[in-house]
């Protein structure tokens, strides 16, 4: 074969692969709660990042390529999250929309950072999460230290001059929620009855229950998740206790009532305002019903949250995750949870907290 063929082939064949190249499939990720006793959680997460990624892909994509979808099952346990962290960069994913649990944001967000990996977090409340000045670390949700104060606001208000016990499980979610809300209701002049922990994962809470009883609590302020929260409210009413439980947003699902049952009337929690009640995002949620599914909670938070990356990415012109960083440090975008924009720690500039009561299987705001 003449040398002027040989050439030519080369040629031809570094054209086709660059072509190959340029419309490769962006593979990003996604890291929650799959299994575990968060797996409801994880289910949101993923619901909401794989429709975010059909939809989008269904629009040309992103910079000319389709995304794929890499998927994390962390379990909420830390050192699962950094396994999958390691994962994830094995991947050379450019993303990552998670963790759910702060003990696995936090971790996780180390290796992010070693390996460059841009990290936005649908649902991790730790204040520590983005105070550590790490520049790769995002979130769409709020953080304890304000969600501390809107339950510590409303209590103040609605339980004066009652007995309020704080009780957590120990994690960093739980503690750190407990006691952001304690240092608020302290400012406030609301001084606890009592302050206990818990360990997650058994069934018999009857002896915390019992000093609660004995103590005359009338609210109980709980920082820790829902499957607890259900077991500790029910195990209330067993000894004719009619103290309130509230919490965080660990108990925004439908999974706390199916726990409870008509235990958890009345039961209280803070959350942002309900995406779904969002005019914009009403085929949205039609789509994720016809689908028999309740798009609650983190579901439209996941979607967002791979919305915002997109978003950046194509304002920035590339998948680095350091210009991208400065896109999101810089500009606002449109998401199912409205107009999202960050400070320079990477907290969402979000519109606060409410408060929620669960009635007949079903939470709606409590003011």
């Amino acid at each position: 074969m003449s040398r002027t063929k040989l050439l030519a082939l080369a040629v031809t064949a570094a054209a086709l692969f660059a072509g190959n190249h340029a419309h490769a499939d962006i593979t990003i990720g996604m890291a929650g709660p799959i299994t575990g006793s968060e797996a409801a959680i994880g289910e949101q997460f993923r619901r909401g990042a794989v429709k975010a990624v059909e939809d989008i892909n269904a629009k040309g994509g992103v910079l000319g390529q389709k995304l794929v979808v890499a998927i994390g099952d962390d379990a909420c346990d830390p050192k699962q999250a950094v396994a999958v962290a390691n994962e994830m960069s094995s991947k050379k994913v450019p993303f990552v929309a998670g963790h759910y649990c702060s003990g696995s944001s936090i971790p996780a967000s180390d290796v992010y950072a070693e390996t460059g990996i841009l990290q936005i977090s649908p649902a991790s409340t730790n204040p520590k999460y983005t105070e550590r000045g790490l520049p790769n670390v995002f979130r769409v949700c709020g953080r304890d230290d304000q969600q501390g104060k809107a339950a510590a606001d409303y209590i103040a208000k609605h339980f004066k001059g009652k007995n309020v016990a704080v009780i957590h499980d120990k994690s960093q979610y739980g503690k750190g929620l407990a006691d952001q809300t304690r240092d608020y209701l302290g400012k406030l002049g609301v001084k606890e009855v009592l302050y206990e922990a818990y360990t997650a994962g058994e069934k018999d809470y009857s002896a915390l229950v019992t000093k609660l009883k004995a103590a005359k609590v009338d609210l109980v302020y709980l920082g820790g998740y829902k499957t607890e929260g259900g077991l500790i409210v029910r195990q209330m009413r067993d000894q004719g206790m009619q103290t309130t439980l509230m919490g965080g947003d660990a108990l925004m699902t439908e999974e706390y009532w199916s726990i409870t049952g008509p235990a958890g009337q009345g039961t209280l929690m803070t959350f942002s305002p309900d995406p779904r009640k969002i005019p914009a995002n009403a085929e949205l949620v039609k789509y994720y019903r016809a689908q028999n599914y309740e798009p609650e909670a983190y579901t439209l938070y996941t979607y967002a949250t791979v919305q915002t990356w997109v978003q950046a990415v194509e304002k920035a012109k590339s998948t680095d995750w350091k210009k991208v960083a400065a896109v999101l440090k810089s500009e606002s975008f449109d998401t199912a949870l409205g107009k999202m924009a960050f400070d320079a720690k990477g907290d969402a500039a979000a519109p606060g907290y409410v408060v929620y009561v669960w009635k007949n299987g079903k939470y709606e705001y409590a003011e």
